[in-house]
């Protein structure tokens, strides 16, 4: 079968009323795609919820944006804290991976420098999130700064286990994501699946779960479907983005996204995959339509 071809026909389907958007100042029309009818969310298939990134659209304010991604289809947007979780609630969207509570990506839970800064911020954040209805709150285990595995384990065990009960009481999700170590985050320490899901197993709570960043997960390891089949379920949440170059996941990149999202599905998975990518082109909403359509099998 010629995954190609089905990728880009899906993509010219979803494209489909695309030619109505406002362009960007210096964006031609005759870059966009021919379009032949006009296709809306119901155009989803409803095997994937799909989500995007917040961070990678920060030139829309985040009720254009909230307006933009309903006509796409997406139900929730990522990395959201909670000053603008009203305006989501405004347009029906879930704050799908919430955030605000962590120090940063390099001093976390893996140092216990940081724990009693962490540790107030999450017993503050985690009864707001269960307030506004919302499930996922983001963490990280921070840079290496010569540890081994067993002292980051030990030390991430240390301070969590101290928010584990209240995440429980709340029925909230600590979530800690994947990012790898080799080019975009030096030094961080849980940068491969193996390690967040040994932290997953010695908390051994239903409320301490992974965001596993496919970008992420293939530059540091690789094998993602078989990773994903082996460890779903220590996953919370999945976020894309095309390798190399963490740019549209489309054919200009090594990952097939179809086959990715097939094997998520099959797995049961219920939750969030969420769009990270920085797109190319000067259409910004023209790409995240086009990444829907590659995942929405």
């Amino acid at each position: 079968m010629d995954t190609n071809l089905n990728r880009r026909s899906a993509i010219k389907g979803i494209l489909a009323g695309t030619a109505a958007m406002t362009l960007p100042t210096g964006f031609s029309a005759l870059a966009m795609p021919k379009v032949e009818t006009d296709i809306t969310s119901n155009f989803l298939k409803g095997n994937i919820n799909h989500s995007v990134a917040r961070w990678c659209f920060n030139d829309f304010d985040i009720e254009n944006l909230c307006i933009e991604v309903k006509k796409i289809g997406i139900t929730g947007i990522d990395l959201v804290g909670p000053k603008d979780w009203p305006i989501l609630k405004k347009y029906d969207l879930v704050s799908t991976m919430c955030n605000g509570a962590e120090i940063n990506l390099v001093d976390g839970f893996n140092d216990i420098k940081f724990h009693e800064t962490l540790i107030k911020n999450y017993t503050e954040m985690i009864p707001l999130v269960a307030k506004a209805g919302y499930k996922n709150l983001i963490c990280f285990s921070g840079s290496r700064r010569g540890k081994t595995d067993e002292e980051g384990w030990t030390n991430c065990v240390l301070g969590l286990q101290k928010l584990i009960p209240l995440a429980e009481k709340y029925n909230v999700t600590l979530v800690m994501e994947l990012l790898n170590s080799k080019i975009d985050h030096k030094d961080y320490q849980c940068d491969k699946t193996y390690w967040g899901v040994e932290l997953a197993k010695r908390l051994n709570s239903e409320n301490f779960k992974l965001l596993f960043d496919i970008y992420h997960m293939q530059i540091d390891e690789g094998d993602v479907i078989r990773n994903i089949n082996e460890n779903h379920h220590y996953i919370a949440h999945f976020h894309t983005a095309g390798v190399p170059g963490r740019n549209e996941i489309d054919e200009t990149q090594e990952l097939n996204y179809p086959a990715i999202m097939k094997a998520i599905a099959k797995t049961g998975y219920k939750g969030f995959v969420g769009q990270e990518f920085i797109p190319k082109n000067p259409n910004k909403l023209i790409s995240l339509k086009q990444a829907i359509a590659i995942c929405d099998i």
